[in-house]
């Protein structure tokens, strides 16, 4: 299908709308407007969102930038919350007892916290269990609505207030976990990562495919943080594009198991072209420390040789 994103971005009403109280420079707001516009204007959502940013700076009553069903769940349960609510709807529609027929979709969103580590357990569980929903992880690499704690999205020598390089550590010390790939082991018939502001087309398309994909689809979607990555505002835009070009953050998605690239930069990027604008790397590029950025390096080629292996493999 063909997309003109210029046109639905004039002309689809925003779901998440102005007023809210996010960060200039935030990624995730973008993330949330866009995925839901992809949704058909006739239908109805449900959104349910784990506490984070986005939870505490949309929804603080009595006031709401949601102009769906909005539930506010704990950190830990978002994804169980909703496929609750998924379960009572068709419940009700089998009963006859809804008014309405129109189709109501069920999107939950939640930060990496409450994603890759607190939340990870009512996801496997909602996705294993086969709900008719979509979840969405906006990925901004730490616990940043509580202090900019490392998660376990937090790629490695990030320096974070849990994981602070110094003279005894360089920063966190661990690789950053591939929950796309975690989904993927799930079996679902869809699972992608994305990115919000600098490549709408990809986020638009990918959220229209999940949504509309019988069954549990899941989004990974890089969401960067100013006060977290320590970059100026204006630059979200350029931290998303070098993310994708220097291969940090592949955009891909997988059709019941089969793995397309979306996006394969001609000239693959240094990785010291994503680091250097963010101030949590800047001990990377004091002398003696090249060490790091070459292990950094090696980590990010790996997995996209990993990640084109898979390609070639799962679409023979």
């Amino acid at each position: 299908m063909a997309y003109n994103v210029k046109e639905i971005m004039a002309n689809k009403p925003s779901r998440l709308t102005a007023g809210h109280r996010m960060c200039a420079g935030c990624g995730a707001p973008p993330v949330a407007r866009m995925v839901l516009r992809a949704l058909k204007e006739e239908d109805n959502a449900v959104v349910a969102c784990a506490t984070g940013c986005m939870e505490v700076s949309t929804f603080i009553y009595p006031y709401t930038a949601w102009t769906d069903s909005f539930i506010h769940t704990a950190f830990e349960n978002a994804a169980a919350t909703l496929s609750g609510v998924e379960a009572a709807y068709k419940s009700l529609k089998r009963q006859g007892k809804l008014s309405n027929d129109g189709h109501t979709k069920f999107l939950a969103f939640g930060g990496d916290g409450g994603t890759y580590d607190i939340g990870i357990q009512s996801l496997s569980g909602a996705m294993e269990r086969g709900h008719d929903m979509v979840y969405v992880c906006y990925d901004n690499g730490a616990y940043m609505n509580t202090g900019i704690q490392r998660s376990s999205a937090t790629p490695r020598f990030a320096d974070t207030t849990t994981s602070p390089a110094g003279s005894v550590i360089p920063g966190k010390m661990q690789s950053r976990k591939d929950l796309a790939k975690v989904m993927v082991a799930h079996h679902l018939p869809y699972v992608a990562q994305s990115i919000g502001v600098n490549n709408f087309k990809d986020l638009y398309e990918k959220s229209e495919k999940a949504i509309y994909t019988e069954g549990p689809a899941f989004l990974n979607v890089l969401a960067p943080c100013p006060r977290g990555w320590g970059y100026p505002t204006d630059m979200l835009m350029q931290i998303n594009k070098l993310a994708v070009d220097t291969c940090y953050w592949p955009l891909y998605e997988v059709i019941d198991g089969k793995y397309t690239i979306n996006y394969k930069p001609a000239k693959k990027l240094p990785i010291e072209e994503f680091l250097r604008p963010q101030k949590r790397f800047k001990h990377m590029f004091k002398p003696g420390n090249e060490w790091m950025i070459e292990a950094f390096q090696k980590e990010v080629d790996d997995r996209w040789q990993e990640l084109l292996d898979l390609e070639e493999i799962t679409n023979k």
